[in-house]
């Protein structure tokens, strides 16, 4: 790829998986940062992209500006000189990275507690192991990890047979942080499991404690219990990983009933239309509203960020929120949100923590 003159390089062209895999990130990041204005690769005269030292320094600027923790949105006027409220979001940075070393003084104490519990000659229980295991994962969420994580739980799985008598160990009640409940249910020589206001789908064993689903593009792992009653389950889907408890039967029962209760009498999250409220107003001024979400939704908002933005930006200020019900799987609220020049329709659900953990718009009917 480079032409080199009395033994130097004097130009040096990378294409786009080459580029992408030296820097460490994706080609669809190349592609949408290309969209968004912020790169021009050059173009061979079959349309194959190349990209050079501008790009590549380009790049570095990108990923520097996304450590700082700006939005995507925001690093597009930075570099193009418009004004952004640099003030706020170095504050959002630390407020962030304060988090991250009260969860790393937290993680090191644990640590240092589960040492002196062994060091005396106790064991560790399964809930100790599963408090720790949170508590220390300091692992980053990223759109490049996320895409990574995407493409392998996409991939093609092969079914085994397992002795059904192991299902025993996962039958049961999970509570999904989004306080959806996963229920889990041997039926015959099958398992199933079924998310709050969803239908029940067949689970296909991988491995012992391994499962995935036909259906989706989704899997679902048990944590390990020594032959007893598994205490947690991790869903991959989407990109993410997400560990849903076990509760018992009457919670389960409980919090189901709120939801659909919730349902039948049409009663808003009390938190939600304020929540939606402040997120629209903030991504019409050109901000995510990331703050208030999830990670995870954080990070998929982002990536629709530019679509959200100019749909908003054509529809005008907003005037009225009406709330329409709520949908039992999620669960989210439902409200049309009417603007000086269109409606929409949002759903929005909060989870246990206070974060936004669904947030999606379509047409208004």
């Amino acid at each position: 790829m480079a032409k080199k003159t009395q033994g130097a390089v004097e130009h040096e062209w990378l294409a786009a998986h080459e580029c992408a895999s030296r820097i460490g990130l994706t080609v669809r990041a190349l592609r949408l940062y290309e969209q968004r204005g912020l790169i021009r690769p050059r173009r061979t005269d079959k349309g194959w992209r190349l990209y050079g030292a501008g790009e590549i320094a380009r790049l570095h600027e990108i990923l520097a500006l996304k450590r700082l923790g700006l939005c995507l949105s925001s690093i597009v006027a930075l570099l193009q000189g418009k004004a952004i409220d640099l003030e706020r979001i170095l504050t959002l940075q630390s407020q962030a990275l304060s988090r991250h070393r009260v969860q790393a003084e937290r993680g090191l104490a644990l640590v240092e507690t589960a040492r002196a519990t062994l060091a005396a000659g106790h064991t560790l229980s399964i809930e100790d192991l599963i408090t720790l295991a949170k508590e220390t994962n300091m692992t980053e969420l990223t759109p490049d990890s996320v895409a990574r994580r995407r493409y392998e739980q996409a991939r093609p799985r092969t079914a085994v047979r397992l002795d059904p008598a192991l299902f025993e160990r996962y039958v049961g009640h999970y509570r999904h942080p989004s306080g959806a409940i996963i229920a889990v249910e041997r039926r015959g020589d099958s398992l199933f499991g079924q998310l709050t206001g969803q239908p029940a789908l067949e689970l296909f064993a991988e491995a012992e404690d391994a499962f995935f689903l036909k259906a989706i593009a989704a899997q679902i792992a048990f944590a390990a219990s020594r032959g007893g009653a598994a205490p947690s389950l991790t869903l991959s889907q989407e990109g993410f990983d997400v560990v849903a408890s076990r509760i018992d039967t009457d919670e389960a029962a409980a919090q189901e009933a709120a939801i659909a209760a919730r349902v039948r009498n049409r009663t808003p999250h009390p938190g939600s239309e304020a929540a939606l409220r402040a997120i629209i107003v903030e991504q019409r001024e050109g901000r995510t509203g990331e703050e208030r979400m999830s990670r995870e939704l954080a990070i998929v908002v982002g990536e629709q960020f530019p679509f959200v933005q100019a749909e908003l930006a054509a529809k005008g200020d907003l005037r009225q929120l009406i709330f329409k019900g709520v949908e039992p799987s999620g669960p989210a609220d439902i409200y049309e949100a009417q603007f000086a020049n269109g409606k929409l329709e949002w759903g929005i659900g909060l989870a246990d923590d206070g974060k936004v953990h669904a947030l999606w718009l379509t047409p208004s009917r």
